[in-house]
């Protein structure tokens, strides 16, 4: 029986995308406004844009249209609508957690405010994240800033006012909070996995009251595979952002939490499926490709699993079309082209191309770095951008080839955004650049 599956919209500025059969190739909406990008890696959800004429070459000299420095620091990838740029950044102490709002057009700071202030932050305890990790979400008329559990607020996008705060949602994040909120509709999308409890919640995006609430029902284990007790909350942590989309007319949540992944019905948090495994702090996002959810298991060895998501219950040894386990990311999330190829880069600087179909290794090759932000794709082109400010640009395609390689100031630890207008938002360790194609 064919099973329909397709991308669900985000209820961003967005559609999403349109697979009509598990088989047969995405065929993408077109965008919705030209200077949209409304939640973590787009509303693709895999970081693919119908953008054209992206810039493929620039330096701090060459094609920089503007360059914007953001005070402390922040890893959250912007979000941009309306002619605004909307981005999160703390303190290196975590006391203080802000919100920027910048102008597309000419890069100036809009509106800089501090938005939550906390009087005993978690020590990070950890040289990768920051308090200011998570990515927002917008809407027309809103910014849905979030801190993990120090926060999470929305905001009037004209007149900055601060229209709801939660402060009321606990989880021991242990080394920060990672995981990105997502629209559904009018509920936003929270993630908790911490060292203490682990549980989805969606709010009401009007009022921020939460609609639902469900807590993970994994099968923790007081030993690992080797006969070691497991002490260390990392063991029940994770970052992972959630994905939305549909099968057979109906919409599910997929997400990755340690030890398992599960689909969840966006509307009542319902369990629908899940698939066990032996990993944990996951932090790259599943993708959708061939009909299948692509999830990561992330440490100590991470491995992509095709999981079909018709199934119902615990489906680990009868919904697992294939595994990869060959140069997998941790923390960087891989992309999909045409439905036919997903493409990663892992944290080490070896990118490889799956067929999707099948999960059968196309290419690998070591272009060098290290990364920690997600891939793009876009007009035929796939780009890597390195911690040290290194990007590389390679064709998305069977065959391997480099395109360009790059260099800005600061290294990238966010996720890059393209637009409709031929431009790059690039948010470094200490600037946002908006790039493009000059005379």
């Amino acid at each position: 029986m064919t099973s329909h599956f397709k991308l669900s919209g985000t209820g961003g500025f967005l559609a999403g995308a349109l697979a009509l059969a598990a088989a047969l190739p995405v065929a993408a909406t077109p965008l919705g406004a030209a200077d949209a990008w409304s939640i973590f890696r787009g509303s693709s959800q895999h970081g693919a844009t119908e953008a054209s004429d992206l810039p493929l070459t620039w330096s701090e000299e060459h094609n920089v249209v503007w360059k914007t420095p953001i005070s402390h620091r922040g890893w959250s990838t912007p979000v941009v609508g309306g002619g605004q740029i909307w981005l999160t950044t703390a303190t290196e102490d975590g006391h203080e957690m802000f919100v920027y709002g910048v102008d597309l057009a000419g890069g100036e700071v809009r509106h800089r405010a501090r938005l939550f202030y906390n009087e005993e932050p978690e020590p990070l305890g950890n040289p990768v994240n920051r308090y200011a990790s998570p990515t927002g979400a917008l809407r027309p008329g809103r910014f849905f800033a979030h801190f993990g559990s120090y926060g999470t607020a929305a905001i009037d996008t004209e007149t900055f006012e601060v229209l709801w705060q939660r402060r009321d949602l606990p989880c021991r994040h242990f080394r920060g909070p990672g995981s990105s909120v997502i629209l559904a509709g009018d509920k936003l999308i929270l993630t908790m996995d911490g060292i203490d409890v682990q549980y989805l919640a969606a709010l009401d995006t009007q009022t921020g009251k939460t609609a639902w609430k469900t807590h993970r029902s994994t099968p923790w284990r007081d030993y690992d595979a080797e006969g070691n007790i497991l002490l260390d909350g990392d063991y029940r942590k994770g970052y992972g952002t959630p994905i939305l989309y549909e099968v057979d007319g109906r919409r599910q949540l997929a997400s990755v939490g340690a030890m398992a992944a599960f689909g969840y019905d966006p509307d009542t948090g319902e369990e629908l499926w899940t698939v066990t495994f032996n990993g944990y702090n996951a932090a790259s996002s599943p993708v959708l490709a061939a009909g299948r959810v692509i999830v990561n298991t992330s440490h100590p060895s991470p491995t992509l699993l095709a999981v079909d998501p018709t199934g119902r219950g615990d489906v680990t040894e009868t919904h697992v079309a294939w595994r990869y386990d060959r140069g997998v990311p941790i923390m960087p999330s891989p992309v999909v082209v045409d439905d036919e190829l997903i493409i990663f880069i892992n944290d080490g600087g070896v990118a490889t191309c799956l067929d999707a179909a099948t999960g059968e290794e196309v290419w690998k090759r070591r272009i060098g770095g290290n990364y920690t932000a997600s891939p793009l794709v876009a007009d035929g082109r796939v780009y890597f951008f390195s911690n040290t400010g290194r990007s590389v640009v390679v064709a998305a395609d069977r065959e391997f080839q480099v395109l360009a390689q790059n260099e800005l100031d600061g290294g990238f630890m966010a996720s890059p955004v393209a637009l409709g207008d031929r431009t790059l938002i690039l948010r470094s360790r200490t600037h946002l650049y908006r790039i493009e194609e000059r005379p």
